[in-house]
């Protein structure tokens, strides 16, 4: 489980999150949505230790992120919006080094790579030079290293940037797999078809406030004369941090 309570982030005078707070509960996908710099990518970065918070706090399961990070980034599997990988090992040396990080016992770690270079089809590159990769096979590449330990909440910045259709298909399939098995989703993306074609609740961010937090049908019944589109509702939310009104 993941539980945010009130959390502030603040870069010089710009508040980048305000007063977050939310709770996701285990085998759930929660899509967080909103504009570029809304505050997505600042929450996730707390959500796994990379930043710290100005105020608040953030567990995950029953460890706090800033008092026990080890404990916590232990049971944390994280996509970050940009695949970093040591162009100097191959992919396969790359998975082994992201398993040995988590004292995977090599027995296991072996099983979990073939798993895993299974799982998103790897198998035609995972023994070259990563410094030869696409993006979108970096991607594939980070997908499989962040589920190698068997992690019990995946947390994902925008995800599907860089990924074929086929390789996008993978990646929902995966996550709903996941989810089902009692694996949290946290996922961040400004993709309104992809929250709606996977996520249980959404959540809307605005300047780093939250707007709204629900089922994808809750988003729909605030439009009470039933015309609005799901597309026209979430530019209404988002209205603030584009800079205009979406009814314009």
């Amino acid at each position: 489980m993941i539980q945010i309570k009130s959390v502030s982030k603040s870069y010089g005078t710009h508040r980048a999150v305000s007063s977050l707070s939310l709770t996701i509960s285990p085998g759930e996908v929660f899509a967080f949505l909103g504009a570029n710099g809304a505050g997505k990518t600042t929450t996730i970065k707390m959500l796994v230790g990379l930043l710290t918070p100005d105020a608040g706090s953030i567990s995950i399961g029953p460890h706090d992120v800033v008092e026990a990070p080890r404990d916590a980034s232990h049971l944390v599997g994280y996509v970050p919006d940009q695949p970093y990988v040591y162009d100097k090992l191959t992919g396969h040396e790359f998975l082994e080094f992201i398993a040995q990080i988590y004292g995977l016992e090599p027995r296991d770690a072996a099983e979990s790579i073939a798993r895993q270079i299974e799982t998103f089809r790897l198998e035609s590159f995972v023994n070259r030079l990563t410094e030869t990769y696409s993006h979108g096979m970096k991607q594939r590449l980070v997908f499989a290293s962040a589920l190698v330990h068997c992690p019990q909440i995946v947390v994902l910045d925008e995800p599907m940037v860089g990924l074929d259709p086929h390789s996008m298909r993978i990646v929902k399939d995966l996550l709903r797999r996941e989810a089902d098995s009692g694996t949290t989703i946290f996922m961040s993306t400004h993709t309104l078809p992809l929250a709606e074609e996977i996520a249980d609740r959404i959540g809307v961010v605005t300047s780093g406030e939250l707007q709204f937090e629900g089922s994808v049908d809750e988003l729909r019944a605030r439009d009470r004369q039933g015309t609005a589109t799901l597309e026209q509702l979430f530019l209404d939310l988002t209205a603030i941090d584009s800079g205009e009104s979406a009814a314009e």
